[in-house]
């Protein structure tokens, strides 16, 4: 099974985050997926972290090595495709790759922003629930 993720499930991941174990649990033996933006959203993070001072540099730059040592399989995406969807939906150009993935890709999407997982829904795409 391929499922698509984005930075929210990553981030809790590699930050420790109270859903992380739920998470591992419900990607095991899956391959994990995401367009090719997730590096530059990562490291967004990560600074934002960063400049917000929950983080300090040192910190940063080894939840980075840790982002890099994931398996992920980085698929290509339609650019035009996927500015379509954020105009047609009225969201950011970064939700729009991960939805444009899953659905170029028919695959499934597990994400923590509920945000992003009711849109995903509309738009006839599977999410994966974090919830038990």
């Amino acid at each position: 099974m391929r499922i698509v993720v984005d930075t929210s499930t990553v981030i809790a991941v590699i930050a420790g985050e109270a859903e992380k174990a739920r998470l591992i649990e419900l990607t095991r033996d899956a391959t994990i997926v995401a367009p090719p933006s997730i590096a530059w959203e990562v490291g967004n993070a990560f600074s934002a972290m960063l400049k917000r001072s929950r983080i300090n540099l040192e910190q940063a730059l080894e939840a980075i090595e840790v982002f890099q040592e994931i398996a992920l399989e980085i698929l290509d995406i339609d650019l035009k495709a996927a500015v379509r969807l954020a105009g047609k939906l009225d969201i950011y150009a970064y939700d729009a790759y991960v939805l444009q993935c899953a659905i170029e890709h028919s695959l499934p999407l597990i994400s923590l922003d509920q945000r992003l997982n009711d849109i995903a829904r509309r738009e006839g795409i599977q999410v994966i629930e974090v919830e038990p």
